[in-house]
Order: C-alpha cells, then sequence, then structure tokens
C-alpha cells in the first residue's frame, strides 16, 4: 500500500459507521506478504495496461492487488457501505471505475440479502441463504436485512468498458446468475463455489463450456495456490467440486479458453 492508501485504511478503520468493515480491513489490508503472493499469482493472467473486471468486489483488496499489476479495473459492488470505503480507498484513481450495482443474466433491479455483521457474504442469492442455514461452518451467520440494488451484465459492461483480459467473479452462490448474462467468450475468469452450493459450481461449468471455455483449475479458500497446476477438463472439476469434504468450504475456479492445448497454469502463454 502507499502511504496515501494507509491514510485512507486508517480514517475508516476509525469510523464507528464503517464497523462492519473493520474485520475485512484488518485482514485484507496491511500484509505486504499476502499482497505479494496475490500479485505473484495474479500476474499470470494480467499485465501492465490490461482490463479487468473485479465483480464483487467488497473492499476491493483485489482492486489493489490488480492495479498494483498495472491493469486498469471496473469494479461492481452492490453495496452501499462498501462502496462507501471503496470510494475512499481509491479516490483519485482514474484507473478505477467503480459500478454501484449487482451483476446477473439481466439487467433490471434485484433483492440483495445483507449480512450487517458479515457483509463479505451479503449475496442476491436466496438459495444461498437458505444453504447456509445450520450448516457447518456457517453458524451464527444471519442475513438480517434485505435492499434492491439495479443489476447489470457482464456484456453490459463489456459493450461499455470494453472486453476484459481477466474477469473475477465472488458473488456468494450468485456466479451463475452473473455467468447468465455473458453471451461470448473471455480470455480467462475466476468464479467462486461453495460446499453449500455445489450446485451453482455445476451449472457454472456449463455455462463456461457453452461459451468456449476448455481448461480449470482451482484454489481453495484464500491460498493462492492451484490444486492441479495444469488445465483439467469441466467435467474432470465438476467431479473434483463433487468430492471435496463440506469443511473445504470455499475456493475460486479458474478458467480460461484454449487453456487444454497450451499446458501449465505456471505458462503466461497459457492464458
Amino acid at each position: 500500500m502507499t502511504a496515501t492508501t494507509d491514510t485512507r485504511i486508517a480514517a475508516l478503520r476509525s469510523d464507528p459507521v464503517m464497523s462492519p468493515l473493520h474485520l475485512s480491513l484488518d485482514v485484507y489490508y496491511g500484509d505486504p506478504a499476502r499482497d505479494a503472493r496475490m500479485d505473484a499469482f495474479y500476474s499470470r493472467f494480467v499485465t501492465s495496461g490490461d482490463l479487468v473486471f473485479d465483480v464483487g468486489s467488497h473492499v476491493g483488496d483485489h482492486i489493489g492487488s490488480f492495479r498494483r499489476l498495472g491493469a486498469r479495473v471496473v469494479a461492481v459492488e452492490p453495496q452501499p457501505l462498501c462502496l462507501r470505503a471503496l470510494r475512499a480507498i481509491y479516490a483519485g484513481d482514474d484507473q478505477v471505475t467503480l459500478v454501484g450495482a449487482a451483476c446477473g443474466a439481466g439487467a433490471g433491479r434485484t433483492r440483495l440479502h445483507v449480512n450487517s455483521t458479515n457483509p463479505t457474504v451479503s449475496t442476491a442469492s436466496p438459495d444461498f441463504v437458505r444453504a447456509a442455514r445450520g450448516a457447518g461452518g456457517w453458524e451464527g451467520q444471519v442475513w438480517d436485512s434485505v435492499i434492491e440494488v439495479p443489476v447489470v451484465t457482464l456484456d453490459a459492461l463489456i459493450d461499455e468498458y470494453g472486453t476484459p483480459r481477466f474477469t473475477k467473479i465472488d458473488v456468494e452462490g450468485f456466479e451463475d446468475e452473473v455467468l447468465a448474462g455473458l453471451s461470448g467468450p473471455l480470455p480467462a475468469l475466476s468464479f467462486e463455489f461453495t460446499t453449500i452450493a455445489r450446485a451453482v459450481a455445476g451449472r457454472c461449468l456449463d455455462r463456461l463450456t457453452v461459451l468456449g471455455f476448455d481448461g480449470f483449475d482451482v484454489a481453495l479458500g484464500d491460498d493462492k495456490s492451484m490444486t492441479f497446476e495444469r488445465w483439467v477438463s469441466a467435467s474432470d472439476m465438476a467431479a473434483h467440486l463433487r468430492d471435496l469434504p463440506h469443511v473445504a468450504n470455499s475456493g475460486d475456479v479458474y478458467c480460461v479458453s484454449g487453456g487444454r492445448q497450451t499446458g501449465a497454469v505456471a505458462t503466461a502463454a497459457a492464458v
């Protein structure tokens, strides 16, 4: 982080209005080793001058990584409190565009289920909220309010801003709806999966196969380390996600077009 960013984060941490985000700010900012791991990981997908879409930005730590790699970022986030934090952190950065909306299958509006004490798991998916009830590892999570937010599609974002080199999708069980709003191939993307909503991941893999993606790998949790270190098929990835133990909880599936022909994940040319 720069000194200016440090100052802005410190101000947010001391702001009582931002108290629901204080834990996220502590976890996702101020750890240089974590930043370095993220940058090294995403450098296989992102280089200077690239356009990146960050769908579900939360408090923007991924924006920070993409910017350190020299990318332009379009960040999509529907939660007003998170947007307020993002505007403060990235104020004056003309290479970051903030879009105050959810991303989904069609333009319009949707109901966002807000977890006010843990906004990182707020979701537009009522199925996700139902799946979390009584699930191990999700004890104490309460979605205590609902707000209506605008919805944009990936296609509309591409029409307005251009085709991204990489797209990160992290929207708590709404990932399949996001991909339903994409009608053409992209070079590379990631989507979050959870073990309480495995069917969502299956639908994502089906949609991505239709769109022409053919190489997949996965990183569990917040660990930026690929499981296979090679691109595998959608069917192999689906089987792997089905077989994961519940305690694996979550992770991100990375997807490329042309990946199975280009070999190892670590090879920059593969994406």
